[in-house]
This record gives structure tokens, sequence and C-alpha cells, in this order.
């Protein structure tokens, strides 16, 4: 489905060029077991971190920017450089359909959150296991691939 709607998009990074668009966000892992998600403030959601690319930024740098911004936290590429861990389709709200992106980005183990002002300011360390609990199964997928592609270094 993916390749389906990217494959019609003549600008598909702008998110004014068409309603449906490539969107980028990060599946935060800190070392110890746990994922950063945020209460999205317009879809009332528990979220990986991410959103829209700026115009001639990469996806990954996109990211890295968003989820810096909306958790207020260091954070890092691994050192091998970007890596896709997963890409989903999803209602991204106000008649958008978002081709989203996920790149594995790493953080120190306990970082405290301070979401940059105007971002949502709920933010939380959930335990691996339990974000079934709280975000819906594309989440909880990405954040398995998540996992697995850090085994894997």
């Amino acid at each position: 489905m993916f390749h389906e709607h990217l494959a019609r998009l003549d600008r598909p990074f702008d998110e004014d060029a068409d309603p449906t668009h490539v969107t980028a966000s990060a599946i935060v892992l800190d070392g110890s077991g746990c994922t950063a998600l945020h209460l999205h403030k317009r879809l009332g959601l528990w979220l990986q971190p991410g959103g829209h690319i700026d115009p001639g930024e990469w996806p990954a740098d996109g990211a890295l920017r968003e989820a810096t911004e909306e958790l207020g936290i260091a954070l890092a590429h691994p050192v091998t450089g970007p890596r896709l861990v997963h890409v989903d389709v999803h209602d991204g709200g106000r008649g958008h359909l978002h081709l989203d992106l996920e790149y594995l980005l790493l953080a120190e183990p306990g970082a405290v959150f301070t979401p940059a002002d105007g971002e949502s300011q709920d933010a939380r360390w959930v335990e691996v296991g339990e974000v079934g609990d709280w975000a819906d199964v594309s989440v909880r997928d990405a954040v398995c691939a998540a996992v697995h592609s850090l085994d894997q270094m």
C-alpha cells in the first residue's frame, strides 16, 4: 500500500502538494527496555514522535528533528547511520494520509523529557512489552522492529 501511494506523488515530501505525503517518525529506544511515546496533541493518541519533513530535509534528519522537538531529550541515530525500521500508512488527521518512514533513534536511559513550547507536554518512557497497552498495533509493530534491529547491531 505504501508503494502504491508513493508512486503517484509528484512531490512526496511536500505536505501542501497533496493530502497524501511522506512523513518521518522515530522509534526511540533507551537501551534499558523502554521506548518513548507522547500524547499527540490533536489526535489524542499515544504515538511515537514524528511529523512532517521540512523542505530540503532528508527523512532521517526530519525524524531526528521532530523527535528532539517533541521529546526535548538528546537523541542520535545508531553509530552505523540512520536505520529505517518500519513503514506505515495512517490517517494524519485533517484529511491527510501519512506515508510514515520510521527510524530507530537512541537515547540515554532515564532521560527526562522537556518538550519544546507548543509540543505536547505529555511524554513518557514505556516498557517495550507494554506498548500495546498504550498505543495501537502499528506502534507496537514498529517498536518490535526497532528492538529487533537494535539486537542485530
